[in-house]
């Protein structure tokens, strides 16, 4: 009450905008006379003064009067086209980074080139995203005069152009394309090899047509690229048969002096394995045999990475992983079993091949399934964006989503011309055979007033079942689906032909107008070189055909069932009526329909029967209109909470996607990553020495011997620690730990003099960026796996989000450990003897990446409980609070530490961070 009170004396939250923006049209409008005296060359001339105003600080809200005015000038000299007052609030609302809603031939299209035009003058780009690659060129092609005539150029991406072509393309001004390719291309430039192979510039502002379609409908669905897993079955069969000839052996004191036999030393603490001096050599020796390894080749050489891989994940798939202890082998698959609870957890895999290398070694098929090498969702990507602005006819029903997801607001703009269309009531039928008997009947009558006729189907098979009726009653008629988008465009733009009888489904035809008597132009394109006179004979025809259906009503819309959105039907409505012309509309629908069958109460279904329908009749009621309204709310509803649980899911894999390939930019804009790599080195030495002389422990806990051969292990390092301490008695912790790192820092600076600075940075870059690539993908798939198994943690009464959450976070902070631990120990132990090898390396990695793109498989058609797991009505209560269950026994303060270390819980595993 109180806000209808508000309402009526300050007028809605809308209604003060369209008065705000009001003013600025006028600023515009006072501008036209002006600029009607320039000539095309000082028209032209605007755009590098307003660029120059730019750059000298001049704020884009200033400019944009004068640069709206001059765009529509130019539109008026180039397309004979003048922006109405409504099309300019359209274009404010744009570049304010907001909704505009536009009713169906309000000239959405034309909108588009005024914020289009004033942000690109920052030089920065504007993307304009379009529901099919037809209407994305046909935008481009009909805009290319005004802008090419400002000085600016348009580009076009659509799927199939090379790498070269996409780069000039996204180097224009004003970029047309669809949603899926600019979310693609995004993806494809964050696997790029270099930086001279991404595409995309900087995401500056994007006006998105049909937002509703795109950022809604859409966004069920997340963008994945896959490819196939690189098949190296073969390579881990080959290395399994020899592991078993390799003798485990043990490191022996000889005085002081600590020498290995064997030709492998387990570390049963760190789970991981070292070759020995004699082992490195048997290796090199059986892989030479077996014809895996040139003669003369090491094993340690770095175009040898990935083989030097398969050893170390086969000699720890024989040495340290057990059957039944480890894992169990399962109808074929290996399932790990889990260290702390013993129990087995079905889907999750080890990555580095260790998996694959267990695989190998129990003989069961080695798996190289599809794998993710990249994913977003439309929510994630466009809001990547500096600024986001939309156009739709039908927006405002879902006003609350783009709000809450986008920060988007939505501006119903008025229609240039008052509608004239005429909406009629729901009609319901008992059955769908009744239906479609009234919807023929009704096609019948209207195509007798000459009038033509637009059928809305909800699915292919519905639109193909009513064709089939009116073949038998001998109606013609055009079937119209999204399967052909260009000929799709041409049966719906002849659609308003006298007594035409168009079947599409209610996606279809977005995007082009029905002109009532058909499209005189499409005519004349048919004609070979046609006269002035033939052209001026087919307008004249069309004027009357034109005249006469508007004169009988104009074109009539039919709805064969409601479809799950209301936005959807409101815009099927929408088709009729354009600019002001006469229509109507009327959906029929019966109890039989899905939508009516799945979600209408069974209570509202008994009243309708109880009204007693008999055969062939209908009912027309407020209360049927009420229910069917109740209906299509619930499943948006529904369907919302699916795209908000898919977002809320994307959100955890979002920022850590953007850490990895801002990590990622950054190493490969980096021409020197020295001083990266100190770092790290730093980070993983304090790591490896922590493991064995725990930070402020007393010298009796420290495993001085452990620490040798670890150091040996990861650095290729022999440091005489325990020497030092025998003979230096004042060599603390903080000393030692310093001499450690000062001596293997040491070691590198040796390697480094010996090859020279050139290829030694050159390699760093080369390994950082593979190992990133490769554990990055790794970490993708492992990200998966727990993804579809979250829901499981529901009946455990557990909240799956959190628990997704959680085990994420702790995935990723091994990922960032790993791709440290891997990349020092890689460059520690990879010998570089000249720069070709490394030249060749970087070849072996351009080569995978090519490779890489031509397999790649571009998917947005899984359905969202396939990617999370879930259907939204079996999550579990998230929003109240779950009883807190324990995974084990509840462990004391003062209790003896389980893990086994002697020390009391307080002080080991339960110490506070």
């Amino acid at each position: 009450m109180i806000g209808n009170l508000f309402r009526k004396i300050f007028g809605s939250k809308n209604s003060r905008e369209l008065k705000r923006m009001g003013k600025i049209v006028a600023q515009i409008n006072a501008l036209e006379e002006g600029l009607k005296a320039l000539s095309d060359d000082e028209l032209k001339a605007k755009t590098a003064e307003f660029k120059q105003r730019i750059e000298a600080g001049e704020a884009l809200d200033k400019l944009l009067p004068e640069a709206f005015a001059v765009c529509r000038e130019a539109s008026v000299r180039v397309m004979e086209m003048r922006h109405f007052d409504v099309q300019m609030i359209g274009g404010i609302t744009l570049h304010e980074g907001r909704i505009a809603e536009m009713r169906t031939g309000e000239g959405k299209t034309l909108v588009a080139t005024l914020p289009s035009y004033l942000n690109a003058l920052t030089g920065e780009g504007v993307h304009v995203v379009t529901v099919n690659d037809y209407l994305a060129r046909r935008d481009a092609e009909w805009n290319r005069p005004l802008f090419e005539f400002l000085g600016m150029s348009v580009g076009i991406v659509v799927p199939g152009q090379n790498p070269i072509e996409k780069r000039e393309q996204y180097q224009a001004d004003v970029v047309y394309g669809t949603n899926n390719e600019f979310g693609f291309d995004y993806l494809r430039d964050n696997m790029a090899f270099s930086l001279a192979d991404k595409a995309q510039r900087k995401l500056n502002f994007a006006i998105v047509d049909e937002v509703d379609s795109i950022l809604i409908d859409e966004a069920r669905t997340p963008l994945i690229i896959s490819g196939p897993a690189e098949d190296s079955s073969e390579m881990y069969r080959a290395i399994n048969e020899l592991v078993p000839k390799l003798e485990k052996g043990e490191e022996v004191e000889e005085g002081s002096e600590a020498v290995a036999s064997g030709h492998f030393i387990v570390d049963e603490k760190q789970r991981s394995i070292e070759l020995t001096e004699e082992g490195h050599e048997f290796v090199e020796e059986l892989l030479t045999e077996a014809g895996i390894l040139k003669e003369g080749e090491s094993l340690y050489a770095a175009t040898n990475l990935n083989l030097l891989h398969h050893v170390h994940a086969a000699l720890k798939a024989h040495a340290v992983y057990q059957k039944n202890v480890d894992y169990i082998v399962q109808q074929g698959q290996i399932v790990i079993v889990d260290e702390h609870t013993g129990r087995t957890m079905p889907g999750r895999r080890w990555s580095e091949g260790l998996h694959q290398a267990v695989e190998a070694k129990e003989g069961v098929q080695i798996q190289a399934e599809s794998q993710t090498l990249a994913s977003t969702t439309f929510q994630n990507y466009f809001r990547l964006y500096n600024k986001l602005g939309g156009m739709t006819g039908t927006a405002d029903t879902e006003a609350f989503e783009f709000h809450q997801i986008y920060a988007l607001d939505v501006v119903v703009i008025p229609t240039n011309k008052p509608i004239q269309r005429i909406d009629y009531n729901d009609v319901i039928y008992a059955t769908q055979r009744e239906k479609y008997d009234a919807v023929v009947e009704e096609i019948r009558e209207v195509i007798a007033q000459q009038r033509p006729v637009l059928v809305g189907t909800a699915s292919i098979e519905s639109s193909e079942y009513i064709s089939q009726v009116l073949q038998k009653a001998k109606v013609p008629h055009n079937v119209l689906n999204a399967k052909e988008n260009a000929r799709e465009a041409e049966i719906i733009a002849q659609a308003g032909r006298p007594g035409a009888v168009t079947i599409a489904t209610n996606m279809a035809g977005r995007g082009t107008d029905i002109m009532l008597g058909g499209n005189w132009e499409a005519e004349v394109a048919e004609l070979n070189e046609p006269s002035q006179q033939q052209i001026d004979q087919i307008r004249s025809e069309w004027q009357v055909r034109h005249d006469g259906i508007l004169e009988a009503g104009g074109l009539h819309i039919i709805g064969t069932e409601r479809h799950e959105s209301r936005r959807i039907d409101n815009q099927l409505r929408g088709r009729s009526g354009r600019q002001g012309d006469a229509g109507s509309t009327r959906f029929f629908l019966s109890l039989e329909d899905s939508l009516m069958r799945i979600f209408m109460s069974e209570r509202m279904r008994g009243m309708m029967q109880a009204l007693g329908m008999k055969d062939g009749e209908s009912i027309e009621h407020k209360m049927v209109t009420n229910a069917v309204e109740k209906a299509q709310r619930k499943v948006e509803g529904r369907n919302f909470d699916i795209r908000k649980q898919l977002l809320e899911y994307d959100d955890v894999a979002n920022d850590q996607r953007r850490v990895v390939y801002e990590q990622r930019n950054d190493l490969m804009a980096m021409e020197d990553i020295s001083g990266v790599i100190a770092n790290i080195r730093q980070d993983v030495v304090a790591d490896a020495i922590d493991s064995y002389i725990p930070p402020q422990s007393l010298s009796e806990q420290w495993d001085i011997a452990g620490l040798e051969a670890h150091l040996k292990a990861e650095f290729d390092i022999e440091l005489p620690v325990q020497q030092w301490l025998d003979t230096e008695e004042k060599l603390y912790e903080e000393p030692l730990r310093e001499r450690i790192l000062e001596s293997i820092q040491k070691a590198y600076e040796d390697k480094e003099a010996a090859v020279g600075a050139g290829p030694i940075r050159m390699f760093e870059k080369q390994v950082m960026l593979q190992i990133l690539d490769n554990l990055w993908k790794e970490h993708l798939a492992t990200m998966d796996h727990l993804r579809q198994g979250i829901h499981l943690r529901g009946y455990g009464q557990k909240n799956p989000k959190q628990e997704y959450k959680r085990e994420s976070f702790t995935l990723f902070q091994e990922l960032l450990k790993n791709i440290k631990h891997e990349t020092i120990r890689i460059l520690s132990h990879v010998k570089v003897r000249e720069e070709e090898e490394v030249r060749e390396m970087e070849e072996q990695r351009r080569a995978q990446a090519e490779a890489q793109a031509q397999q790649a498989n571009y998917q947005h058609d899984e359905a969202a409980s396939a990617i999370t797991g879930e259907k939204p009505q079996e999550k579990a209560e998230e929003e109240t609070a779950q009883p807190f269950t324990r995974d084990g026994q509840k462990v004391g303060r003062n209790d003896p530490c389980p893990c086994g270390s002697g020390k009391k819980y307080k002080h080991c595993c339960g110490k506070l961070n």
